[in-house]
């Protein structure tokens, strides 16, 4: 038997899509994670970027489980001047920009190299139910 190797430009892409709201946002992150990456292709390959779209709606309803974890977690910003920390609480993240909350849970899951810097390119992430991308015709993802 012969293992097959994808290459480049062989790899067919498909698109979909993920309703997130009421979905714990680690879970969500982890399954999307894996189909940007293209593990749940028979055909994967880690060197090539084998993975498909995603678009992901109703971010702005996403679940937090834990008691203290919208306090305690925090996303950090520094300026690289004197004073210049900036420390925001996942609570007021996720009120004010839930779309980068989510990007960031996803992104911290895909390779730190410039395949995973691709990978992240086929997300699209919408506060809403409405998104441009109905071109794509995605399939339901279920999470």
């Amino acid at each position: 038997m012969k293992t097959t190797m994808a290459k480049k430009g062989q790899v067919s892409r498909k698109w979909h899509l993920v309703d997130a709201s009421g979905v714990v946002l680690g879970r969500a992150a982890a399954k999307v994670a894996t189909v940007l990456m293209g593990k749940h292709r028979p055909d994967y390959t880690p060197h090539v970027d084998t993975g498909d779209g995603v678009v992901v709606i109703n971010v702005a309803e996403v679940k937090i489980t834990g008691r203290a974890k919208p306090l305690q977690r925090v996303y950090r910003r520094y300026s690289r001047h004197p004073g210049g920390q900036k420390v925001i609480p996942l609570r007021e993240m996720l009120a004010a920009r839930p779309e980068f909350v989510f990007r960031e849970a996803v992104r911290r899951m895909l390779p730190k190299t410039k395949l995973g810097s691709a990978m992240l390119k086929k997300l699209k992430i919408y506060r809403g139910a409405e998104h441009p991308h109905q071109a794509q015709s995605p399939d339901k993802l279920e999470i």
